[in-house]
Parts: C-alpha cells; structure tokens; sequence
C-alpha cells in the first residue's frame, strides 16, 4: 500500500504530520514522533513578540551609556545578556536536524508587518526544511477594514518569502469575508502551501477570581467540517499544497481530507489525548480500509470527493444546504 505524498516540494511516507504544539517542545518527543510513523514535524511556534522584545534589548544595550565617552561606541554586550528565546529555538532546530530523518519545518508566528520577518533567514540557516507562517491576528479595532487586514498578511508573506528559499506555508484564518479569493490571493503572493484553518483559541472567565483566563480545549472531529468543506472547493484550483488540520482523529478522518483534495492531515488533539501510539492506529486503519475498497496509493484517491469538476462550488453547497435542512428529522 503506497501512502505516500507530498508536501511543500517533499515526498513523505505518509500524509500524517504532527502540528505546531507542546509535543514538539522537546527533541526527544520529535525522535518518538518519528518511531511512531509520523511523516514530518512542525516545531512549536516562535512568536514575533520574542524577536520584537530580543531586538529592543539588543538597541538598548547598544546605545546605552554612548554619550559618556567615545570608548563605550565600541561596547558589545555579551550574549547571555540579550539573547532569550530566539537562540534557543535556532539551537532546537538545529539538534532536531541532526537526531530525525524527517522534515522538520519551523513556525513563525506573527500578526504584523516588521522586521521581525527577516528572523526567517536564520530558520532556514539552522537547518529547518520549511516555514510554516502563522497570521494569528484578531481584527479587534473597528476602524480598521478587511481590505487592511488581507493587505497586512500579504505584506507579512512577502516579506518572510524575500528572506528565504525554503517553502512556506501560510496557516490561514477562516474568517475572511471571502475564504477563496484570499486563499487564492496567498497563493499568488508565494505561499507554498496552505493550511486550513488556525484555531481562535477564546478566553474564558474565572468567577471567583473575576480575571480572564486563557482556555484551551481540544478539538473534536466535528471541527473537520469546516477545513474539509474549504479544501473540497480549492482543491485543483491553486498551485499551492493544502494542509488539513482541526478535527482530525481517526483514520477515517484523514481518508475524508485527502479524498476532498488536501496532501497532508495535521495531528494534534488526538495524540494529546491518546498518546503517539495513535499513529499506529490511524495507519493502520488507512491501509485496512484502502485495501478493502481497493485503493492502492493515497495518490489514487486524493481529490476524488473535491469540487474540482463542479462549475458552481457556491451553488452545490447552498442546494447541499437545503437539503440538509430538509431532510432532517428529530426523533421522537
């Protein structure tokens, strides 16, 4: 059985990829990742908040003290002084390149345009394969419209694209007023791929202490049907690779994505929940049910179930829509 695919211009054992999570954080994890049968690994993310704080700290202790006397114009501060996260996630790249043969492919994770984006550079110096961009930003100020939020994620691709060579792939939100048209607007842009969709994690509220609290819940699989309806519709009608990741748990899962038309499946909920084994599971589950229904490659089913050949995507969901509407029945 032939489960290979590929992704960002490499061929991969299999479409199963573990996704930018705490699963990453350490080099062991990625070697047990690897034993386990998983394809390729995203690190977890680098924020721009850590290159922004690392380059005021550098400017700080650079110009600190230059009015006293001209020796100080020569002062250098020493490493330990200024350099915080940044070196560390190089260094971590670096050590997961020489301990795995899979691809590892780093995460940056931004919401504004700056230089920041050249950290890029060093990524791809450290060894890492690819680039997964990650545009997490909530458009909060109402006197900014949705021209100006799609303009900045562009600006943001392109810079990151001009200080690499490697691929990139851009984790995309799914609340574009026009999904497609920005995905396609992306893909012009450079991206290299595109994974649908990022999560907006939502804060909640501690009663007793009346503070905001972070909260993070895991997905379910019914949060596949968002990314499987979008990858069905792009699908054949963009350059870039798609990545499917939210809801996806079982190897029925990943069949229903790469039949809609996506290379690559993202693994994280489930293997948080149930552990690295889960890989196993989910291989062995995809190459069971190839093999009863007589499918002998991933290649040979991708894009079967996708939107490529229907002329009007927006028509066939809204009919799609109303059937769903009425032919449901609640049980008595």
């Amino acid at each position: 059985m032939d489960l290979t695919t590929t992704y960002l211009g490499m061929k991969l054992k299999n479409p199963l990829v573990a996704s930018a999570s705490p699963l990453s954080e350490s080099v062991d994890n990625i070697a047990k990742l690897e034993d386990k049968g998983i394809a390729a690994v995203v690190m977890h993310s680098l924020f721009e908040e850590q290159l922004v704080r690392e380059a005021r700290e550098l400017n700080r202790h650079l110009t600190a003290g230059t009015e006293s006397y001209a020796e100080s114009l020569s002062y250098f501060p020493e490493p330990p002084n200024f350099v915080v996260g940044p070196e560390e996630y190089l260094d971590h790249v670096r050590k997961a390149k020489r301990r795995v043969k899979v691809p590892i492919i780093a995460s940056l994770n931004g919401c504004s345009s700056g230089g920041w984006t050249k950290y890029a550079r060093n990524l791809q110096e450290a060894g890492a394969d690819a680039l997964e961009l990650n545009i997490y930003f909530l458009a909060a100020n109402a006197d900014v419209a949705g021209a100006g939020v799609e303009e900045e994620c562009l600006r943001i691709l392109k810079s990151v694209k001009k200080h690499v060579g490697i691929p990139v792939a851009v984790k995309m939100s799914p609340f574009f007023s026009s999904v497609a048209n920005m995905a396609k607007r992306l893909d012009e842009a450079g991206a290299d791929a595109l994974v649908l969709f990022n999560r907006f994690y939502q804060p909640d509220i501690d009663l007793e202490t009346l503070d905001v609290v972070p909260s993070i819940i895991l997905s379910t699989p019914q949060a596949m049907r968002l990314p499987m309806r979008w990858i069905a519709i792009l699908h054949g009608r963009l350059r870039a690779d798609l990545a499917a990741t939210g809801g996806i748990h079982t190897a029925e899962d990943v069949l229903k994505m790469l039949m809609v038309g996506a290379d690559v499946t993202m693994l994280c909920s489930t293997l948080l929940r149930n552990g690295l084994d889960q890989i196993g599971v989910i291989l062995e589950g995809m190459e069971r049910w190839m093999q009863e229904h007589e499918y002998t490659s991933v290649r040979q089913m991708q894009g079967s179930m996708s939107q490529k050949s229907c002329a009007d995507p927006a028509a066939f969901e809204r009919a799609n829509y109303m059937k769903a509407l009425q032919t449901y029945r609640k049980p008595l």
